[in-house]
């Protein structure tokens, strides 16, 4: 609500990339280079070696007839199955499966990382756009006064995309096993046939995995750049103009809508097909959650940068307060659709559902448990008092582990499925996260440099100078 008491004087101002912020930005992409170099000198060349567990009892799928592990691993299946030997059932996760550390090229870790980090930048830079259009939708007016951060960060989008899509293109065939089982072109009754990526194979397939992606992007970047050429026609309109500020209002219900039912599919073409016998109706939320949380993260590390540096004077304690509250309210939000996700396939005790946590929390326990630890317990223990969600340094600490902690929940989305058991972070996975995410930021510093920080004809600027979270 606003004060209404005193006039807080507005005035544009116009940011440019201190020279430190650029060595940083640099440096950190330097490092990350150093690192992901010595990772990739030091990596485990040989040949990967099976892996079982004792006192196992291995479920034969009716659907699926690959049956011995040669063939397995030619497909690129994580899950082998063989003989049923009994009714021996474990009591957390139901039908047993068998898992196998997956013999890969080389070259497979490192475009693996590439395809986790680009496709980690592009959620959250569309979230970031999604984050202008809700506001707009919301006709909401606190947050006019940080407006140009999310627009900065949105421009990223097809950045990210393009890294997670080279990835995509060149090592296809060993990060997705339906992909090779697709080039096998196997029919009903011949050995090796699987009924389930058969029954996907007219959404599952090589047209739409490449073509469909593009064809969204494309659209959303259309609406996004409508959005930005509204906000920058509303600049220079006459103070008073609220035409822009409408049309604006209608684009964002586009894209919103768009939004809202296409994110999905790239979720499931991508991340969830990796485990490619695995179903989730909630795993295009879930990936929502992920990117929106960092979204907001991000947000409030870059209004905090630049309130350090002496811009964004109109933005006070009241709106960080507001932005310490939106990380600590979609850490919970994560949690609930993470645990609704687990609980529903646990519950519904689906043998090829099972598979998807029996990997990750038996082979996996670890990084299991730690995502919990880093995207719920740190940011939810912390951000609860007050102080805390109006403390730099505080929400400073957070964001750094919540950015961390969901780039650690896309490794864990992907690693297990591609390479089975055995893998950790390492050297070239912390390498390829400092790498892009210097490019990261050197791109949105000079993205905040294109335009004023501030949106002085919005017409809720006002309001949003004097906002006040009323507690």
């Amino acid at each position: 609500m606003g004060h209404g008491h005193h006039k807080i004087e507005i005035t544009q101002e116009q940011f440019t990339v201190p020279a430190k912020a650029k060595r940083f930005a640099i440096g950190l992409t330097v490092i990350g280079l150093i690192l992901a170099g010595i990772g990739i000198a030091t990596m485990d060349n040989g040949s990967s070696h099976g892996h079982s567990h004792e006192a196992t009892t291995v479920v034969k799928h009716d659907h699926a007839a690959t049956e011995n592990h040669g063939e397995a691993a030619e497909a690129g299946k994580h899950v082998a199955e063989t003989e049923h030997h009994g009714n021996v059932e474990n009591p957390n996760f139901g039908p047993r499966a068998e898992f196998y550390t997956q013999t890969k090229p080389w070259a497979t870790r490192i475009w693996s990382n590439i395809l986790i980090v680009g496709y980690l930048l592009f959620m959250v830079s569309l979230a970031a756009l999604f984050f202008v259009a809700v506001q707009y939708i919301a006709n909401a007016g606190w947050s006019a006064a940080i407006k140009r951060v999310p627009e900065a960060i949105s421009t990223f989008f097809p950045v990210g995309f393009a890294i997670a899509f080279i990835a995509i293109l060149v090592a296809k065939n060993d990060l997705y096993h339906w992909v090779h089982y697709e080039h096998l072109h196997l029919t009903k009754g011949q050995p090796g046939f699987d009924a389930i990526l058969d029954g996907k194979s007219w959404f599952l397939n090589s047209k739409m995995f490449l073509i469909f992606p593009v064809v969204l992007v494309a659209i959303w970047w259309l609406l996004g750049r409508k959005l930005r050429s509204l906000s920058v026609a509303e600049d220079s309109a006459q103070p008073g103009d609220v035409s822009f500020f409408k049309k604006s209002i209608r684009f964002s219900a586009g894209f919103s809508v768009i939004y809202g039912f296409t994110i999905a599919v790239v979720a499931w073409l991508w991340m969830m097909s990796i485990d490619a016998h695995w179903f989730s109706t909630i795993f295009g939320v879930y990936n929502f959650a992920t990117a929106w949380v960092t979204a907001l993260t991000i947000i409030c590390l870059f209004v905090l940068y630049l309130k350090s540096q002496g811009y964004l004077k109109i933005v006070t304690d009241e709106h960080i307060h507001d932005l310490g509250k939106f990380m600590f309210a979609f850490s919970i939000f994560w949690t609930y659709i993470w645990l609704s996700q687990y609980l529903l396939i646990w519950y519904a005790h689906i043998p090829e559902e099972m598979s998807y946590y029996q990997i990750r929390f038996e082979e996996y326990k670890f990084n299991f448990l730690l995502n919990v630890v880093l995207n719920f317990l740190c940011p939810f223990l912390i951000l609860m008092t007050r102080n805390s969600k109006r403390n730099p340094v505080v929400l400073t600490i957070v964001g750094c582990i919540l950015i961390f902690g969901h780039y650690h929940d896309v490794w864990l989305m992907v690693v297990p499925g591609v390479f089975g058991p055995g893998q950790q972070i390492g050297l070239l996975e912390i390498g390829t996260l400092l790498t892009f995410g210097g490019v990261f930021i050197f791109w949105v510093l000079n993205a905040l440099t294109k335009r004023g920080l501030i949106a002085v004809n919005h017409p809720y600027i006002e309001e949003s100078a004097h906002h006040d979270v009323g507690v």
